[in-house]
């Protein structure tokens, strides 16, 4: 490079370097200034014992995990499921019809590319699907796979509750029995929990309790929990493990992430949106501190190992942490994966993102662990 050139080059350079530097200082004392209005503003709207106050803010999408997850993380609210309130039972049915349909498609794709084939089989006078992989390992033969679907008691119905059922069948190499239990508004509590006790049976029936996990997220979770209690009442077989995904442990709002959460989840967003609805439509008047409709307040003595999952931003957080807190208490084997950046279920919405795998795969290793062969 001539030398004029080189001069020239870093004349233009060194200018830049004294604007951005001058833009720089113009800049820090607003931000400081800023700052400490808003810190005096806090400091003396917390200035007193009393619920927290905090100001309005955004927040970015992490920076720390891969684009598949911020893609997760960053995604609009899912509307209209969160917010849905239908006037009557037959709004309830087209709302319920139409989302389950638009998921359809979807699921048959990825079933095709992951090698899982669905069945349709009845389980104890229950209808339900039987998903296979396309290889199943050595150290899962005679192990089963009793899934238990989420959608706040509403959502999911037939087909379009298979994603998790999917998922574990082609990432874990498990055979996995999917219970599709009756639901609400037709049939309220106690139609899910009579429909899973009795698939659970079913499976049981043909396979040692001790080769069985059941695996729930969501309502499937807070299910999964509930089914352990009625089982222990009962004196039947509990399984070898457990895997609730971010149960719907507690359907009052109790708990702080429901408040810290809100309007950060882009999946549930809001205990205010269908979550009361739907707990309310499903409870059909029965206390929803009922250990059958809120398994956080039963007995968790004598479960079997579990193992949780939720991520930073599930309005259900404080549901997964409160109920680690009662699993310890109670001396049962547990373990707890919490993600970076997820909302409520996300592990669940793309097949193909690493988050995903890596939560079924931990599921995976801990169910080896535990899972009688």
């Amino acid at each position: 490079m001539p030398a004029q050139l080189r001069a020239a080059t870093c004349a233009m350079a060194c200018a830049a370097a004294l604007l951005a530097a001058a833009a720089a200082q113009a800049q820090t004392p607003a931000v400081a200034q800023d700052f400490q209005a808003l810190e005096a503003a806090q400091n003396l709207a917390n200035g007193a014992p009393g619920p927290r106050a905090v100001p309005s803010k955004s927040i970015p999408v992490p920076g720390d995990v891969d684009g598949a997850t911020q893609a997760l993380i960053a995604a609009p609210y899912r509307t209209p499921a969160w917010d849905a309130d239908p006037a009557d039972a037959a709004a309830w049915h087209a709302l319920v019809d139409k989302l389950a349909q638009a998921a359809l498609p979807g699921l048959a794709k990825a079933r095709a590319a992951l090698g899982v084939t669905l069945e349709p089989v009845m389980l104890g006078g229950v209808k339900g699907f039987v998903l296979t992989p396309r290889e199943v390992p050595e150290a899962h033969r005679g192990q089963v796979i009793y899934n238990i679907h989420g959608g706040g008691y509403v959502y999911g119905p037939g087909e379009s509750g298979t994603a998790e059922a999917m998922l574990m069948a082609a990432i874990g190499g498990y055979k996995v029995v999917a219970v599709d239990y009756r639901m609400p508004p037709d049939a309220p509590y106690p139609a899910a929990m009579d429909d899973a006790d009795a698939g659970y049976r079913a499976v049981i029936a043909d396979t040692d309790p001790k080769k069985v996990a059941v695996v729930g997220t969501s309502t499937g979770g807070g299910m999964t929990l509930a089914l352990m209690l009625r089982l222990k009442a009962e004196g039947v077989a509990l399984p070898g493990a457990i895997a609730p995904g971010t149960p719907w442990a507690d359907l009052t709002e109790t708990g702080d992430t429901y408040k810290t959460n809100e309007w950060v989840d882009n999946v549930l967003v809001s205990y205010s949106g269908y979550l009361s609805h739907a707990a309310q439509l499903y409870a059909a008047g029965h206390d929803l501190k009922d250990p059958q409709l809120s398994p956080i307040y039963g007995d968790f003595h004598g479960l079997p190992p579990t193992i949780l999952t939720s991520g930073t931003r599930d309005l259900f957080l404080s549901n997964i942490v409160r109920t680690q807190q009662k699993l310890r208490e109670a001396g049962v084997v547990q373990e707890l994966q919490v993600y970076e950046g997820l909302s409520h279920a996300q592990y669940l919405f793309d097949p193909a993102a690493p988050v995903t795998r890596d939560v079924f795969g931990e599921i995976t290793r801990f169910l080896d662990g535990h899972l009688a062969r």
